[in-house]
């Protein structure tokens, strides 16, 4: 059975040595490179992703500076995820398939405080503006008029 990642490697080069952790909802791994045998929706919780210093440093600047979206340069391999089936074997029960949607919900929510906030953390920023532009990328609609940043 496997039981998650106990080192945790920078999603862009590998480096066993990070900085900074995103954590975003499930669907986001469709973005990911080698993406293609996870099914996002049997994911249980958020899925996250590590930045070793140097890579976080050009995370910061596409995201903040320039609107864009990192995930597709990310290796889902390297990212931190649970899923359901090894929740099963671990519980020896069959469980119903997540509801991805309040987990959405409950990040968009996060994204729009951190947005609002001008003295917010650069990791809170960051990870807010890759939720919401994913998430968009995916056409997850949020319907409540959350604040976008502006694509570059």
């Amino acid at each position: 059975m496997y039981t998650g990642q106990t080192e945790q490697p920078c999603c862009l080069c590998g480096e066993e040595e990070t900085v900074a952790r995103l954590d975003l909802p499930p669907r986001t791994v469709t973005l990911m490179r080698n993406a293609d045998p996870i099914a996002w929706r049997d994911i249980v919780g958020e899925v996250s992703v590590h930045f070793c210093e140097s890579d976080w440093e050009l995370v910061r600047e596409l995201v903040l500076d320039m609107g864009m979206l990192p995930l597709s340069r990310c290796n889902v391999a390297r990212a931190s995820m649970s899923f359901r089936e090894d929740f099963e074997a671990l519980l020896n029960a069959t469980r119903e398939e997540p509801d991805q949607t309040e987990l959405e919900a409950r990040a968009l929510e996060r994204s729009r405080e951190a947005l609002a906030d001008p003295d917010a953390e650069p990791v809170a920023a960051v990870q807010a503006r890759v939720v919401v532009l994913a998430l968009q990328e995916l056409g997850v609609p949020d319907g409540r008029g959350l604040p976008t940043p502006d694509r570059a």
